[in-house]
């Protein structure tokens, strides 16, 4: 920032001390005494019936179930179904949450329905059902009178409304492991995302939201089209929906956001101001236990700095179906188990550079990349203990750019986090051990297989590891967490991730390309990152997130280049 003289250290401590008077505002005001994690609740129903034979049936007495109301801690959950703030039910989603009704799959953090995670609000703001604001005697925010519109007299014709506003600042003294010179850097974001969901009945509705968005800072870096955005579309679609064959059916066609896979796998792109979205179709059937969905887009080309001028992206392509299998409810160690498994197919073609490989020398080989991933995932709790067991095999061809060589793709990888949550404790402590393994290969052949796995759309963004240093390629990752919720809107997770590279023949990667040092690393571990994370639900809209971490490299690394680095993030929410 042109003018700002105050030292790298100075700036780094006004961000650490401003969190830290916020934080000691919070702790200080009166807060409810925290309650333990709910037990085993009668589910999926939250309204029962009770009767006795010898009662007529015009006397016959009804009881309502009440679920206890969402914690604000998951009014807006994060994704990864394991290891949430606070363990919910399918019940409370939908009766305090804004989920649709998906039955099994509205359990936890609703994430398996297919349509990402949903709280109060979710991270595709279509997925949020306010139809219950039809009854006016439900409406108890302020802003519930923009949810719920109704344009008719019967109110089967409404319009519901949706923001986002986001400021998000960083402070990294070494961005990049060292490799982006833009040492101490201060950077700010700010994002808008506003959209308006209007349903004609029960059966057809059309979504759109713009996007705009700008960033600032000192010794900034990477500010592109997708960190300052003049107005645009970001998504703009048509639903249908209907019952067909005994399921909850639907059809989405246009720009629409897609987090229908793992979120370890692929997401929304949350590290920038603009979120991915893709152009093309969707369709689902949800039945009770069992549901399918399949999807063909091509990227959308973010690319234009004008108004209004975003197209598609014919080189990215995205295309697969999912499964998803809900296996009958059980008890372990005297409380509920239930779980969910996923087996999918998601396909994905990429060109120019996006779809380049790594070569010797430090260099870079263009052309095609077509990757299929067949890929099972099994997820749950069983009693006190959470769990996400994962595999993916990647296969595929490459082709290089004017030439007619071909090789073919063989990679994998295994995502695993398990994890054991206290039971009856007032903190819901949450104690688990994450695993990643994703294959590489050697940069140095020319010929046969390609043994690099590569995850193209970024998971989540802190899967693993919060300042978006590593990748899902040549990577091993081992790391313990712990995770505690003092209060009800507070929560607190500490992670250590300790990183190695599967093949020492290939280099390490970044979420675009790979890392290029000034000398050779020939070393096998890359380093650790411990890292906290603290989230603050300060009321329904309003929500402040931070993230700390100091990822020190190893000697083998700082020899070839590479260096320690400090990481500080901020997220500042309003969202209706």
């Amino acid at each position: 920032m042109v003018g700002f003289q105050a030292s790298a250290v100075s700036r780094f401590c006004v961000l650490a001390s401003s969190s830290a008077a916020c934080l000691a505002v919070a702790l200080l005001r009166p807060a409810a005494a925290q309650t333990p994690a709910p037990t085993a609740q009668p589910e999926p129903a939250a309204v029962a019936t009770k009767s006795t034979p010898a009662t007529p049936a015009k006397a016959r007495e009804t009881i309502t179930v009440h679920a206890p109301p969402l914690p604000n801690i998951v009014l807006y959950p994060h994704a990864t179904p394991t290891g949430q703030p606070i363990r919910t039910t399918g019940a409370q989603g939908r009766t305090s949450g804004r989920q649709y009704d998906w039955g099994v799959f509205n359990r936890g953090n609703g994430e398996a329905a297919g349509f990402g995670p949903v709280g109060q609000y979710g991270v595709a703001p279509w997925a949020e059902d306010w139809s219950r604001l039809r009854d006016k005697s439900k409406r108890t925010d302020p802003l519930d009178v923009l949810k719920f519109i109704a344009l008719n007299e019967n109110k089967t014709i409404w319009l519901s409304f949706s923001g986002e506003t986001r400021l998000r600042n960083w402070f990294e003294s070494r961005p990049n492991l060292g490799t982006q010179h833009n040492n101490d850097s201060g950077r700010f974001g700010v994002r808008n995302l506003y959209g308006a969901d209007l349903h004609l009945g029960e059966h057809v509705r059309f979504f759109g939201q713009l996007v705009n968005a700008d960033a600032g800072g000192w010794n900034g870096y990477g500010y592109g089209s997708t960190y300052r955005k003049r107005l645009d579309a970001q998504q703009v679609f048509v639903e249908t929906r209907w019952n067909m064959l005994g399921a909850k059916s639907g059809f989405m066609f246009g720009r629409q956001q897609f987090v229908g896979a793992p979120s370890y796998m692929l997401y929304s792109r949350e590290t920038p101001n603009v979120p991915l979205s893709w152009n093309g179709f969707r369709g689902y059937m949800v039945w009770p236990r069992f549901r399918i969905d399949g999807w063909d887009f091509v990227q959308t080309n973010d690319s234009y700095t004008k108004m209004f001028h975003d197209t598609e992206n014919y080189n990215t392509r995205l295309y697969g179906f999912n499964m998803t299998w809900a296996p009958p409810d059980g008890h372990f160690m005297g409380d509920r188990s239930y779980s969910f498994l996923d087996a999918f197919y998601v396909g994905y073609k990429l060109s120019g550079s996006g779809g380049a490989i790594a070569g010797p020398n430090n260099t870079s080989n263009n052309g095609s990349n077509t990757r299929n991933n067949f890929g099972v995932r099994w997820h749950g709790l069983a009693g006190p203990f959470e769990f996400s067991l994962g595999g993916i095999w990647q296969g595929g061809v490459f082709r290089y750019a004017k030439t007619d060589q071909a090789r073919n793709v063989s990679g994998y990888a295994i995502n695993t986090l398990v994890g054991y949550r206290i039971p009856k404790d007032r903190f819901h402590t949450f104690m688990g051990v994450q695993t990643d393994v994703y294959s590489g290969g050697n940069k140095d052949k020319k010929n046969g297989t390609i043994g690099t796995y590569i995850s193209p759309f970024n998971p989540q963004t802190n899967y693993l590891d919060t300042t978006t240093y590593m990748t899902g390629s040549n990577l091993i990752s081992v790391a313990p967490l712990i995770r505690a919720t003092f209060f009800k809107s507070v929560s607190l997770q500490v992670k250590y991730p300790l990183f190695w590279r599967y093949s020492t023949q290939d280099p390490i990667y970044r979420s675009s390309g790979f890392y290029k040092f000034a000398h050779d690393f020939d070393g096998k571990f890359i380093g650790m990152a411990p890292q906290a994370s603290l989230a603050w639900q300060i009321t329904q809209h309003l929500s402040w997130t931070q993230y700390v971490s100091r990822f020190m490299t190893s000697n083998a690394l700082n020899k070839a280049g590479g260096s320690s680095a400090t990481y500080y993030q901020s997220n500042f929410v309003f969202r209706f």
